[in-house]
C-alpha cells in the first residue's frame, strides 16, 4: 500500500498538464496547483489562463494563479500547503532555496532530456536541432543550480525522422508524466537514491528567439531540416520570398546542386531550394497573413519559378 503524499503542483505549459492529470490520478493528493497569472493573447488581447490552470479548474484541483511564487501570494500559498514533494513541470521561474526547502521529503523537478545532457531552456527544440536520433526525460531532486539535481529517473525516447518540436514533445509529456507518477510512488515507498549527476557529460540549451528561426541557405540542406523541425509547428522557421515573411514548417533534404537560396525546382511536389549542400524541399509552409498549407497549393497559387530567391 503506497502512502499518499500531500503533493503542490508548479506548471504552465500544455507539456506539463499530462503530469498533472497523472498525479491528480493517482493515490497521491495534489493540495495545491499554482500557475502563472493571465496574460493578454491574441487579437483581441483578451486574458488568458495558462493550460494548467485549464487542466486544474476541469479536475476540480485547488488551483491559483499568480504573478510569482517568490513573495506575495505566490509564496504565501506555497508556504502554507504543507507539502511532502513540490512537483514542477515547464514552470518558467527559478525557485530560491527556500522555496526547495518547503517539502518535508523533496522539490522534484521534470526534465525533457535525458540528463545531464541538454539542461536549460530548449531541451526538446535544441534535440531536433542537433539532429540527434534520440532523447528522453528525467526526474531529478531541485537544487540551487539549473538541471543540475540528483538524478531521480531517466526513460529514454527514440526520435522519429517526422517528429517536430511539437510531436516530439507532446510524447515526452506523456512519458514524463508516467515517470513523475513512479518517482512520487518510490518516494512513498522510500525506494529512492538520487544519483549525481555527471558534470562532465553536461551540455546546454539556450532560450531560442527570432534569429534561431532564420534559415540561412549558405548551411547543409539536412541542418536547414533540423532548424524547421525544431520550430515547428510554432513560431516555425522563417524564410523570405518576394519580400515577404514564409514561414516553413516541413521539410526534408533531396539531391540538388545550384547557387545557395536559389529556386532549383518547382513542381507539383513544392519547390526545391539549393543550400550549402544539396536540396531542401519545402513540404508545407505558411505564406504571411495565411494559414498553414502544402508546398504544392504554394506552388499553384504564387507559381515561384526556377531561378527565383529566397532571402
Amino acid at each position: 500500500m503506497i502512502r499518499p503524499l500531500r503533493i503542490v503542483f508548479l506548471g504552465n505549459d500544455r507539456w506539463s498538464v499530462p503530469s498533472l492529470q497523472a498525479i491528480a490520478g493517482s493515490s497521491h493528493e495534489v493540495v495545491a496547483v499554482i500557475t502563472a497569472a493571465p496574460k493578454p493573447a491574441g487579437r483581441g488581447n483578451e486574458l488568458r489562463p495558462t493550460p494548467v490552470a485549464d487542466a486544474a479548474r476541469d479536475a476540480g484541483l485547488p488551483l491559483h494563479q499568480v504573478e510569482t511564487v517568490k513573495t506575495g501570494t505566490g509564496a504565501d500559498v506555497l508556504g502554507s500547503s504543507a507539502p511532502d514533494l513540490l512537483i514542477v513541470v515547464a514552470y518558467g521561474e527559478i525557485l530560491p532555496q527556500a522555496m526547495l526547502d518547503l517539502p518535508t521529503i523533496a522539490p522534484v523537478n521534470l526534465h525533457f532530456s535525458l540528463l545531464p545532457e541538454l539542461r536549460g531552456a530548449s531541451p526538446v527544440q535544441t534535440a531536433l536541432l542537433e539532429g540527434r536520433d534520440g532523447t528522453g526525460v528525467t526526474t531529478i531532486v531541485m537544487d540551487a543550480g539549473m538541471d543540475t539535481g540528483p538524478v531521480i529517473l531517466r526513460r529514454p525516447e527514440a526520435i522519429e525522422p517526422e517528429d517536430d518540436t511539437g510531436s516530439l514533445g507532446d510524447r515526452l509529456a506523456s512519458i514524463g508524466a508516467e515517470v513523475l507518477v513512479e518517482t512520487a510512488d518510490r518516494f512513498a515507498n522510500g525506494a529512492v537514491e538520487p544519483r549525481p549527476q555527471d558534470e562532465a557529460a553536461a551540455t546546454f540549451t539556450k532560450l531560442l528567439g527570432a534569429d534561431d528561426r532564420v534559415l540561412r541557405w549558405s548551411e547543409p540542406a539536412r541542418d536547414l531540416v533540423n532548424r524547421t523541425r525544431a520550430m515547428a509547428p510554432e513560431p516555425g522557421a522563417s524564410a523570405r520570398f518576394r519580400g515577404e515573411d514564409l514561414k516553413i514548417l516541413r521539410a526534408e533534404a533531396v539531391p540538388a546542386v545550384g547557387e545557395p537560396g536559389t529556386i532549383v525546382d518547382a513542381s507539383k511536389l513544392g519547390f526545391v531550394v539549393a543550400t550549402g549542400e544539396d536540396g531542401f524541399r519545402a513540404i508545407e509552409l505558411a505564406p504571411a497573413g495565411r494559414r498553414r498549407m502544402r508546398a504544392s497549393d504554394f506552388v499553384n497559387g504564387y507559381r515561384p519559378v526556377v531561378g527565383e530567391r529566397l532571402g
